[in-house]
């Protein structure tokens, strides 16, 4: 669908052979075999550490063209050093994953609940300061982040507001950027996600979210959104569920 890029966040789960992936899959396979059904995904590893040149282009090789890939900032910038990791670590972050080329989607800075409200300025000049010619999104996990202060902050930069689904955020329909990026994110309490199956019936909630998928397209913006293995239990089901919602309400 036009405008809509649905997706997972990450795709290497070996629970999902048999329920998602082909019997004979092996690991080496999996994006190859995930990009068969979705064009997009958002990549977690990245988080962790910053990819080789090498991993950036054999995940290029790997997908066909118009596959787009949505990058977490490592925590190194995001988590240890909150916006102060130095000029260097940026660099080298953001040279490697250029290899991605056009396939290169939105960058996502995820902040962890210890980093408050207070410190709007230094995140303000954090923005201020990212290279152009990329898409931000930025997701708070503390509610004292939601003011109109921040979103336009957030509109000053040309920075979208992850909006999420989780039990821990409220959830928002803020638009302060070109596009916006949602983050099914689920529950943790209800859900273990491993179990390459539906643990939890999530359809009324993905028909809400298709209709503000509509609210968004007739702004109109582009949308980019993932689902954690902790919404429903099976991503690759809320994908195509939320999809098909899409079709029949996004006319």
């Amino acid at each position: 669908m036009e405008g809509v890029h649905l997706g997972t966040m990450g795709w290497s789960y070996d629970f999902w052979i048999g329920n998602f992936y082909p019997e004979e899959a092996s690991p080496d396979s999996f994006l190859a075999e995930y990009a068969k059904h979705y064009h997009t995904v958002e990549v977690n590893s990245t988080f962790y550490r910053i990819p080789s040149k090498r991993t950036v282009k054999n995940w290029y090789s790997q997908t066909p063209e118009k596959f787009i890939f949505s990058m977490k900032f490592p925590r190194a910038i995001t988590h240890q050093k909150r916006l102060d990791a130095g000029a260097e670590k940026m660099e080298i972050f953001l040279k490697n994953i250029s290899n991605l080329g056009d396939k290169l989607g939105p960058l996502l800075l995820q902040f962890p609940p210890q980093f408050k409200a207070q410190s709007h300025l230094a995140l303000k000049d954090f923005l201020k300061s990212l290279p152009r010619g990329h898409l931000y999104a930025v997701e708070f996990r503390d509610k004292r982040w939601l003011t109109d202060e921040i979103f336009e902050t957030l509109m000053d930069n040309g920075v979208a507001l992850v909006l999420v689904d989780n039990s821990c955020m409220p959830t928002l329909e803020e638009v302060t950027s070109s596009f916006v990026y949602l983050r099914w994110q689920g529950d943790r309490r209800q859900v273990k996600g491993d179990t390459g199956s539906i643990e939890l019936d999530r359809g009324e909630d993905l028909k809400r979210w298709a209709e503000s998928i509509k609210g968004f397209l007739e702004r109109p913006v582009e949308v980019y959104g993932y689902f954690s293995k902790f919404f429903s239990g099976h991503p690759p089901t809320d994908v195509k569920q939320l999809l098909e919602y899409c079709k029949i309400i996004v006319k």
